[in-house]
This record gives C-alpha cells, structure tokens and sequence, in this order.
C-alpha cells in the first residue's frame, strides 16, 4: 500500500517514490515468474488530478523459470512500465462489480493498492513461451535427449509399426550367431 495523503488532493501536486518491496506469490505465468519474497525495485511518480491520482512508473525485477522447448532453467531481468488512474473513495455508494467491468480502480482511505497493477503489469509483458535462446533446438521426440547438448543426435530409421514385432527376432538370431 502507498499513501497519497503527501499530496492532499491538489491538482498538479505531485510526489516521486522509490522504492523496493517483495514480490507477491504467483507474479507470473507457469513457465516464468518472479521469485516469491524477491526484490521488485518500483520508481513511481504520483500526480494528483481531480478524479484521484494517476500512478505512473516502472518495475524492474529478476525472472526465473524454464524453457519451453529444453526446459533448460533460464534466468532474466524485466522492466515494466505502468500508468493508472486511482479514483478517490468520496463515500459515494460505488459498485465494486461495476468498477471492475469497467476497470476502475479506486483509492482505500488515501492508500493505492499497487499489487494488481504490478500483476497486471508484469504478466502482461512475459513472453508467452519464454525460450534459453531463439536457436533452441528443444528435445528430441524419441527419447528426449537436449538436443543442443548433442547437435548430432539421431536414432536409426523409422520401423514400420507392422513390423515392429519381428525386430526382436532379427536381434535373437544375430545375438545366437555370434
């Protein structure tokens, strides 16, 4: 939470903030995340204006996660920018359903929940299949070897499914020869 009472409701007043907080749980997608408890540096500029105070700023934070072709652990930096409106709480009766379809968000006592726009933010700029490098050959189908650990990797040729019950009477009878 961030308190915007510093800029007591005057127009064209604003206020600069940094600072550095702990990322929330689940900030990310599946393959991708920002650690839990990590450090998320925010650099923030609140503006007031007459509907409420426009937040505007830019989170930077530490990425772990796996690639989707190698699952190979990668590890990046983001940075994110962000700008919303926080509509001051007047006492006014609001429809929280109301504000949520049509994506208001609204000051609590003169506090800006910054969790759900840091959310929004950030999974918003994830890539949608994160990879170790665009390069990234992946796994191989048959027996899932890294295949840039072994760029020659290959298995002999295909078997006929039909067929495949007499490989091991091929295999018997040269085993027996031998």
């Amino acid at each position: 939470m961030l308190d915007t009472r510093e800029l007591s409701r005057r127009p064209g007043s604003q206020h600069e903030v940094e600072r550095s907080v702990p990322a929330p749980a689940e900030l990310g997608i599946e393959v991708l995340s920002v650690p839990e408890g990590s450090e998320v540096d925010l650099d923030l500029r609140l503006e007031a204006v007459m509907e409420g105070v426009l937040v505007t700023g830019t989170a930077r934070a530490g990425l772990v996660g796996e690639c989707v072709r190698c699952l190979e652990e990668i590890s990046d930096e983001l940075s994110v920018s962000f700008q919303e409106l926080f509509v001051y709480d007047d006492g006014a009766a609001a429809d929280p359903e109301a504000d949520d379809e049509l994506g208001v968000r609204r000051l609590e006592d003169d506090l800006v929940d910054l969790e759900p726009l840091l959310r929004d933010a950030v999974v918003l700029a994830l890539p949608f299949q994160p990879v170790c490098s665009e390069d990234c050959p992946g796994l191989c189908v048959e027996c899932g070897a890294r295949l840039a650990d072994d760029p020659g990797h290959t298995h002999g040729d295909p078997i006929d499914p039909r067929w495949a019950g007499l490989v091991g009477l091929v295999e018997d009878r040269d085993e027996s020869t031998t």
